[in-house]
Protein backbone atom coordinates (compact mmCIF):
# COMPACT_ATOMS: atom_id res chain seq x y z
CA UNK A 1 0.00 0.00 0.00
CA UNK A 2 1.31 3.59 -0.83
CA UNK A 3 1.98 5.59 1.91
CA UNK A 4 -1.41 8.37 1.16
CA UNK A 5 -3.65 4.93 1.57
CA UNK A 6 -2.15 4.15 4.92
CA UNK A 7 -2.49 7.53 6.29
CA UNK A 8 -5.82 8.16 4.46
CA UNK A 9 -7.21 4.74 6.26
CA UNK A 10 -5.62 6.25 9.79
CA UNK A 11 -7.10 9.25 9.47
CA UNK A 12 -10.71 7.55 8.91
CA UNK A 13 -9.87 5.03 11.48
CA UNK A 14 -9.29 8.26 14.14
CA UNK A 15 -12.11 10.27 13.33
CA UNK A 16 -14.38 7.43 13.84
CA UNK A 17 -13.11 6.73 17.34
CA UNK A 18 -13.45 10.26 17.92
CA UNK A 19 -17.30 10.06 16.82
CA UNK A 20 -17.43 6.91 19.05
CA UNK A 21 -16.40 7.99 21.65
CA UNK A 22 -18.15 11.56 21.76
CA UNK A 23 -21.47 9.62 21.20
CA UNK A 24 -20.97 7.40 24.19
CA UNK A 25 -20.24 10.32 25.92
CA UNK A 26 -23.61 12.09 25.16
CA UNK A 27 -25.77 9.30 25.61
CA UNK A 28 -23.88 8.92 28.90
CA UNK A 29 -24.63 12.22 30.03
CA UNK A 30 -28.61 12.22 28.76
CA UNK A 31 -29.43 9.27 30.85
CA UNK A 32 -31.07 9.91 34.21
CA UNK A 33 -30.16 7.07 37.05
CA UNK A 34 -32.52 4.42 37.30
CA UNK A 35 -34.62 4.45 40.61
CA UNK A 36 -33.55 3.46 43.64
CA UNK A 37 -36.21 1.18 44.29
CA UNK A 38 -36.17 -2.18 46.81
CA UNK A 39 -38.80 -4.90 47.71
CA UNK A 40 -41.39 -3.78 49.14
CA UNK A 41 -41.49 -0.07 48.17
CA UNK A 42 -44.40 1.43 46.60
CA UNK A 43 -43.64 1.93 42.91
CA UNK A 44 -43.50 5.46 41.63
CA UNK A 45 -47.07 6.45 39.42
CA UNK A 46 -46.03 6.01 35.10
CA UNK A 47 -48.68 6.65 32.36
CA UNK A 48 -48.83 3.77 29.62
CA UNK A 49 -50.96 3.54 26.59
CA UNK A 50 -53.24 0.44 25.64
CA UNK A 51 -54.91 -0.43 22.76
CA UNK A 52 -58.58 -1.38 22.96
CA UNK A 53 -59.18 -2.30 19.92
CA UNK A 54 -60.61 0.91 18.41
CA UNK A 55 -58.03 3.40 19.74
CA UNK A 56 -55.00 4.44 22.11
CA UNK A 57 -56.04 4.61 25.49
CA UNK A 58 -54.02 6.14 28.58
CA UNK A 59 -53.68 4.46 32.12
CA UNK A 60 -51.75 4.78 35.07
CA UNK A 61 -50.87 3.10 37.97
CA UNK A 62 -52.54 5.40 40.61
CA UNK A 63 -55.84 4.84 38.88
CA UNK A 64 -55.36 0.53 40.45
CA UNK A 65 -53.80 2.17 43.82
CA UNK A 66 -55.62 0.77 46.72
CA UNK A 67 -58.36 -1.31 44.26
CA UNK A 68 -56.30 -4.05 42.83
CA UNK A 69 -53.39 -5.99 42.73
CA UNK A 70 -51.10 -5.24 39.94
CA UNK A 71 -47.99 -6.87 38.62
CA UNK A 72 -45.41 -5.56 36.60
CA UNK A 73 -43.57 -7.57 34.15
CA UNK A 74 -40.82 -6.52 31.81
CA UNK A 75 -39.77 -8.32 29.00
CA UNK A 76 -35.92 -6.77 27.19
CA UNK A 77 -36.18 -7.27 23.80
CA UNK A 78 -39.92 -8.75 23.46
CA UNK A 79 -41.60 -8.64 19.76
CA UNK A 80 -38.54 -6.23 18.68
CA UNK A 81 -36.46 -9.20 17.21
CA UNK A 82 -33.47 -8.85 19.00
Amino acid sequence: MTRLSMTAIAACLLIGGCLTTSLQAADNQSTPPPPALKVGDVAPDFKLQYFDGTDLKDVTLSQYRGKKNVVLAFYIFAFTGG
